[in-house]
This record gives C-alpha cells, structure tokens and sequence, in this order.
C-alpha cells in the first residue's frame, strides 16, 4: 500500500544514520515496528503493582511433583 508522508528530513537523516539501515523505506518500518513494541511494553508496565495477591499464598504447596 503506498502512503505519501511528510516526513521531517532531520529526523529521517538522524534515524538513517543510527539505524544502520540502508533505506528510508526500511527505517521507516523499522521505527515503527519499535514504537509498537515500546508502547505495549508501557502498557505492561502500567500493570505492575496493580495486582492483588494473598501474601500468605504457599506456591510451593500447590505443586506437582512427581
């Protein structure tokens, strides 16, 4: 699907030069492939300590060992 963007040069020049890719088109993906992945690892983050858990819960109890 070809889409036409109004990418700032700078940037694009920048994110060339440190990603070590040897197109635009492929440090574009690139970069969005990273920001996808930066933005679920925040939304992983965001749940820590938002768990209720029963600090007497023996684990060692439950298991199965054979």
């Amino acid at each position: 699907m070809a889409t036409n963007l109004d990418i700032n040069p700078k940037l694009l020049e920048e994110a060339l030069k440190i990603g070590g890719l040897k197109t635009k088109k492929a440090t574009v993906n690139k970069a969005l492939e990273e920001f996808i992945q930066r933005r679920k690892q925040e939304d992983i983050l965001s749940l820590f300590g938002s768990i209720v858990y029963d600090p007497e819960y023996d684990y060692k109890k439950h298991r199965n060992r054979k």
